[in-house]
Protein backbone atom coordinates (compact mmCIF):
# COMPACT_ATOMS: atom_id res chain seq x y z
CA UNK A 1 0.00 0.00 0.00
CA UNK A 2 1.40 3.80 -0.79
CA UNK A 3 1.75 6.24 1.56
CA UNK A 4 -0.69 9.08 1.56
CA UNK A 5 2.47 11.39 0.80
CA UNK A 6 4.46 9.13 -1.60
CA UNK A 7 5.53 10.82 -4.60
CA UNK A 8 2.66 11.24 -7.45
CA UNK A 9 3.49 11.14 -11.08
CA UNK A 10 2.39 14.55 -13.29
CA UNK A 11 -0.20 12.14 -15.06
CA UNK A 12 -1.80 11.08 -11.76
CA UNK A 13 -3.54 14.69 -11.54
CA UNK A 14 -3.94 15.05 -14.81
CA UNK A 15 -8.10 16.84 -15.49
CA UNK A 16 -9.91 17.70 -18.18
CA UNK A 17 -13.33 19.64 -17.90
CA UNK A 18 -15.51 20.59 -21.58
CA UNK A 19 -18.68 23.05 -21.55
CA UNK A 20 -20.38 24.51 -24.52
CA UNK A 21 -20.78 28.17 -24.21
CA UNK A 22 -23.98 30.09 -24.00
CA UNK A 23 -25.26 33.17 -24.40
CA UNK A 24 -25.35 33.37 -20.71
CA UNK A 25 -21.66 33.55 -21.00
CA UNK A 26 -21.61 36.52 -23.42
CA UNK A 27 -19.69 39.92 -22.90
CA UNK A 28 -20.78 43.18 -24.53
CA UNK A 29 -18.65 42.85 -27.61
CA UNK A 30 -20.60 39.41 -28.32
CA UNK A 31 -17.44 37.04 -27.09
CA UNK A 32 -16.97 34.91 -24.27
CA UNK A 33 -16.53 37.19 -20.75
CA UNK A 34 -12.68 36.83 -19.46
CA UNK A 35 -14.04 36.02 -15.82
CA UNK A 36 -15.74 32.94 -17.47
CA UNK A 37 -12.62 31.27 -18.70
CA UNK A 38 -10.88 32.35 -15.26
CA UNK A 39 -13.36 31.03 -13.21
CA UNK A 40 -13.68 27.56 -15.78
CA UNK A 41 -9.49 27.61 -15.43
CA UNK A 42 -10.08 28.17 -11.30
CA UNK A 43 -12.86 25.13 -11.86
CA UNK A 44 -10.59 22.96 -13.78
CA UNK A 45 -7.10 23.67 -11.74
CA UNK A 46 -8.95 22.93 -8.19
CA UNK A 47 -10.17 19.22 -9.23
CA UNK A 48 -6.60 18.90 -10.53
CA UNK A 49 -5.37 20.01 -7.01
CA UNK A 50 -7.60 17.56 -5.11
CA UNK A 51 -6.97 14.66 -6.91
CA UNK A 52 -2.91 15.51 -6.32
CA UNK A 53 -3.04 16.20 -3.03
CA UNK A 54 -5.75 13.46 -2.15
CA UNK A 55 -7.98 16.33 -0.55
CA UNK A 56 -9.67 19.17 -0.01
CA UNK A 57 -7.40 22.39 -1.81
CA UNK A 58 -8.31 26.23 -2.38
CA UNK A 59 -6.75 28.84 -4.47
CA UNK A 60 -4.17 30.93 -3.04
CA UNK A 61 -3.14 33.09 -6.37
CA UNK A 62 -3.59 33.24 -9.89
CA UNK A 63 -0.11 33.93 -11.51
CA UNK A 64 -1.55 34.60 -14.83
CA UNK A 65 -3.99 33.96 -17.60
CA UNK A 66 -3.53 34.94 -21.38
CA UNK A 67 -5.56 34.80 -23.33
CA UNK A 68 -4.79 34.30 -27.23
CA UNK A 69 -8.53 33.81 -28.67
CA UNK A 70 -11.58 35.24 -28.60
CA UNK A 71 -14.74 32.10 -27.54
CA UNK A 72 -17.85 32.82 -29.09
CA UNK A 73 -20.80 31.13 -28.16
CA UNK A 74 -21.58 27.63 -29.42
CA UNK A 75 -18.13 26.93 -28.71
CA UNK A 76 -17.17 23.63 -27.10
CA UNK A 77 -14.46 24.99 -24.71
CA UNK A 78 -12.34 22.04 -23.30
CA UNK A 79 -9.80 22.69 -19.73
CA UNK A 80 -7.12 20.78 -19.43
CA UNK A 81 -5.25 21.03 -15.79
CA UNK A 82 -2.15 19.42 -13.98
CA UNK A 83 0.03 20.19 -11.22
CA UNK A 84 3.36 20.99 -12.55
CA UNK A 85 5.14 21.71 -9.55
CA UNK A 86 4.92 21.19 -5.50
CA UNK A 87 5.67 22.49 -2.31
CA UNK A 88 5.36 21.76 1.32
CA UNK A 89 1.81 22.41 1.41
CA UNK A 90 1.18 24.63 -2.26
CA UNK A 91 1.04 22.92 -5.66
CA UNK A 92 1.16 24.97 -9.01
CA UNK A 93 -1.53 24.07 -11.61
CA UNK A 94 -1.04 24.62 -15.14
CA UNK A 95 -4.27 25.33 -17.28
CA UNK A 96 -5.00 24.85 -21.29
CA UNK A 97 -8.19 26.25 -22.82
CA UNK A 98 -8.75 25.06 -26.13
CA UNK A 99 -11.93 25.36 -28.17
CA UNK A 100 -13.75 23.54 -31.23
CA UNK A 101 -15.63 25.77 -32.72
CA UNK A 102 -18.92 25.42 -33.60
CA UNK A 103 -19.32 26.34 -37.22
CA UNK A 104 -15.72 24.36 -38.16
CA UNK A 105 -17.11 20.77 -36.26
CA UNK A 106 -14.20 18.45 -36.75
CA UNK A 107 -11.50 20.94 -36.95
CA UNK A 108 -8.18 21.13 -34.78
CA UNK A 109 -9.02 22.35 -31.23
CA UNK A 110 -7.78 26.15 -30.93
CA UNK A 111 -5.57 27.15 -28.08
CA UNK A 112 -7.51 30.19 -26.48
CA UNK A 113 -6.10 30.77 -22.91
CA UNK A 114 -3.07 29.48 -20.72
CA UNK A 115 -2.85 30.05 -17.19
CA UNK A 116 -0.91 29.19 -13.74
CA UNK A 117 -2.64 29.05 -10.61
CA UNK A 118 -1.23 27.80 -7.12
CA UNK A 119 -3.19 26.09 -4.68
CA UNK A 120 -2.70 25.09 -1.11
CA UNK A 121 -4.00 21.70 0.75
CA UNK A 122 -6.21 22.26 3.74
CA UNK A 123 -7.04 20.34 6.55
CA UNK A 124 -10.76 20.39 7.88
CA UNK A 125 -9.94 23.18 10.19
CA UNK A 126 -8.53 24.99 7.12
CA UNK A 127 -5.22 24.74 8.25
CA UNK A 128 -2.19 23.65 5.69
CA UNK A 129 -1.87 20.37 5.12
CA UNK A 130 1.13 18.37 3.52
CA UNK A 131 0.76 17.57 -0.27
CA UNK A 132 2.47 14.51 -2.03
CA UNK A 133 5.77 16.00 -4.04
CA UNK A 134 4.82 15.63 -7.86
CA UNK A 135 7.38 13.78 -10.10
CA UNK A 136 7.50 14.90 -13.47
CA UNK A 137 6.97 11.99 -16.06
CA UNK A 138 8.37 12.99 -19.18
CA UNK A 139 11.31 15.87 -20.30
CA UNK A 140 8.05 17.98 -21.20
CA UNK A 141 6.80 17.88 -17.55
CA UNK A 142 10.34 18.11 -16.43
CA UNK A 143 10.48 21.69 -18.14
CA UNK A 144 6.96 22.37 -16.83
CA UNK A 145 8.74 21.80 -13.53
CA UNK A 146 11.64 24.02 -13.94
CA UNK A 147 9.63 27.05 -15.33
CA UNK A 148 7.38 26.44 -11.92
CA UNK A 149 9.93 26.87 -9.78
CA UNK A 150 10.84 30.23 -11.84
CA UNK A 151 7.29 31.81 -11.48
CA UNK A 152 7.44 30.73 -7.67
CA UNK A 153 10.51 32.95 -7.05
CA UNK A 154 9.31 35.60 -8.96
CA UNK A 155 6.07 35.78 -6.96
CA UNK A 156 8.20 35.15 -3.23
CA UNK A 157 10.67 38.36 -4.79
CA UNK A 158 7.56 40.12 -5.79
CA UNK A 159 6.06 39.70 -2.58
CA UNK A 160 9.25 40.52 -0.70
CA UNK A 161 9.96 43.73 -2.69
CA UNK A 162 5.69 44.92 -2.05
CA UNK A 163 6.65 44.33 1.83
CA UNK A 164 9.82 46.45 1.57
CA UNK A 165 8.35 48.94 0.09
CA UNK A 166 5.12 49.44 2.79
CA UNK A 167 7.68 49.17 5.52
CA UNK A 168 10.04 51.90 4.11
CA UNK A 169 7.28 53.89 3.24
CA UNK A 170 4.40 52.93 5.64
Amino acid sequence: MTDKLDPRPTAHSRVTLSRIMTALDVNLYGTVHGGVLVKFADDVAGAAAARHSGGTAVTASMDEIIFLEPVRVGDLVHASAQVNWTGATSMEVGVRLTAERWDTAGGDPLTVATAYLVFVGIDVAGNPRPVPAVRPDDPENERRFREALIRREHRLARRAAIQRARADHG
